[in-house]
């Protein structure tokens, strides 16, 4: 697939059929965040990628506004060292699998990790080392039914610039 069509074509998808996802193409998608452009290339993520049905389930009841996590194949978590840049570079890592996962005809979704009342918990549920922060977690899955990008603001609307 095209890469400008990868981007125009990424969706979130909370809706998931039973088929697994095997473990190479786990590991491709992370693969994916592992390369993400990242401050000083400080690269401070750890990924954590899980099929565990009762682990999903046991995160899915502390964050309300993804009860669709259980329902994946997997669920990813990007963890990080406190850094200056852990955000973004964190954000960088998850759009990057986002991006992958859509390439590969898959579906995920970005659920928010930082700030959240429930991150110190998820990372005590991976077992996290002290000093890691919770920086985002995305669910993988195939789509349980075809599914169209959300209509963007158009480039015209978006773009201000000065002289060319």
């Amino acid at each position: 697939m095209d890469f400008f069509d990868v981007v125009k074509n990424r969706k979130s998808v909370r809706e998931y059929s039973d088929r697994k996802i095997g473990k190479a193409l786990i590991e491709k998608i992370i693969d994916s965040g592992r390369v993400a452009a990242t401050a000083r290339n400080e690269q401070p993520w750890e990924f954590i990628a899980t099929s565990d049905k009762e682990v999903m389930k046991k995160i899915c009841s502390m964050c309300p506004n993804a009860p669709f996590i259980k329902d994946a194949s997997h669920l990813l978590a990007v963890f990080s060292k406190d850094t200056k840049y852990y955000l973004e570079d964190c954000s960088a890592a998850t759009q990057n699998i986002l991006l992958a996962i859509e390439a590969l005809g898959l579906a995920g979704c970005w659920i928010a990790g930082d700030k959240k009342d429930y991150a110190e918990t998820v990372g005590n549920i991976f077992n996290v080392p002290r000093g890691y922060m919770l920086a985002s977690m995305i669910s993988v899955g195939y789509p349980k039914k075809p599914q169209e990008p959300k209509v963007k603001r158009p480039l015209k609307e978006v773009l201000h610039s000065g002289k060319w």
